[in-house]
């Protein structure tokens, strides 16, 4: 087969290729010796080294949709942290608002209760100073009895029973209220 080709290459010598300079043997030659380079490098190089691109660019697309997917998880955890903030925002403010509500539902009913005791101090002083009123006229009558009884005795110069004295001392006394 090799003679074949190259007697091929020996008669085109004259005309065709061998008028450019080209060797039809050489040529057929390192025809022959590239397409047995090429069937060898295909089969043990080749394979193994589109293999290995293959399996980069799989892993680069893997990479870049797992890129993409965090993106979006991560864009979906940023709202999630948005809202919940905003959520937690509001119930700070409805605890806030709550308080100051309590607080001064508190101070109305502490209001309410010291005024409620100051009455009922108020009230019970009234009362005191009323017994203590009706206490000083019971003994300020005694006292005026006495003092009347005396001076009866130094104006009539006798001694007078204890009903005679009642009796003019209420006489006395009904003519000064009256």
């Amino acid at each position: 087969m090799i003679t074949l080709f190259t007697q091929f290459g020996a008669e085109s010598s004259s005309s065709g290729l061998g008028a450019l300079g080209v060797d039809g043997k050489a040529f057929v030659i390192q025809l022959i010796t590239f397409v047995l380079a090429f069937l060898v490098l295909k089969r043990y190089a080749f394979a193994p080294i589109l293999k290995v691109l293959r399996e980069r660019r799989e892993t680069i697309e893997s990479g870049v949709k797992l890129g993409e997917q965090m993106q979006k998880e991560k864009a979906d955890l940023e709202e999630k942290v948005a809202d919940m903030l905003h959520n937690a925002r509001q119930e700070a403010d409805s605890i806030i608002v709550n308080a100051q509500d309590a607080s001064r539902q508190a101070i109305r009913e502490a209001e309410d209760k010291a005024k409620e005791k100051a009455a009922a101090i108020l009230a019970e002083a009234e009362a005191r100073i009323s017994q203590d009123t009706a206490r000083a006229r019971k003994e300020l009558k005694k006292e005026l009895v006495g003092l009347i009884s005396d001076a009866t005795e130094a104006i009539i110069e006798e001694k007078v029973d204890t009903k005679k004295d009642a009796e003019i001392i209420e006489r006395a006394l009904k003519g000064q209220n009256a």
